[in-house]
């Protein structure tokens, strides 16, 4: 449960790069300047502080993921059937990243309450993504050059596999089980070595 939770955190990656961008006023001054104080600086960027924790916890979810991953242990199977679905990150940017970039953060509750809808709905998407199953459709991963395959193996029917490797039919694998039916895997070479 933690891993889709942070997995889905990382899929947020690119909406809170892009509210960084978006959203940081850091005062620029040419001539008889003064330092607006901390206090001031800190107020006015208050998205963008949430932002850049939630991009280094990103990074850091990466870094966990790429490191439980690691070294797929399972006996060789091969690919019986496979269908690449990476438009599926597509589908996950477009619906959820893109319009939640078009709130008003302004936390004035007592007059708008944008930016509290805004973390209910995020909220609420990843409990979804969670409960469903749905955390591998995920921009970053895609980003950072990960494929996303619904297959068909000699064991296993019905499955999802992630790999930064592309897969066709008849390819060797090894995998390592991430959640119910969804896997991480490696590709082999044709004497069923790891490819290097």
């Amino acid at each position: 449960m933690r891993l889709k939770i942070q997995l889905y955190i990382l899929s947020l990656w690119l909406l809170f790069a892009l509210l960084f961008i978006n959203k940081i006023q850091i005062p620029i001054c040419f001539e008889n300047c003064e330092f607006i104080g901390f206090k001031n600086l800190i107020t006015k960027n208050i998205i963008p502080i949430i932002s850049i924790v939630f991009i280094f916890s990103g990074f850091w979810f990466y870094y966990r993921f790429k490191f439980i991953i690691k070294g797929a242990k399972s006996l060789p199977e091969q690919i019986i059937k496979v269908e690449n679905i990476n438009w599926e990150h597509l589908t996950f940017l477009v619906t959820y990243v893109i319009p939640l970039l078009s709130f008003d953060l302004d936390f004035n509750l007592s007059e708008d309450r944008n930016g509290l809808m805004f973390f209910l709905v995020l909220i609420v998407i990843g409990m979804i993504y969670v409960k469903t199953n749905m955390f591998y459709n995920n921009p970053t991963l895609a980003i950072l050059g990960y494929h996303i395959y619904k297959s068909q193996t000699t064991n296993k029917k019905n499955i999802v596999i992630i790999s930064k490797d592309v897969l066709i039919e008849e390819n060797w694998i090894q995998h390592k089980l991430i959640s119910d039916n969804i896997y991480f895997a490696i590709k082999l070479d044709k004497n069923g070595d790891k490819r290097t």
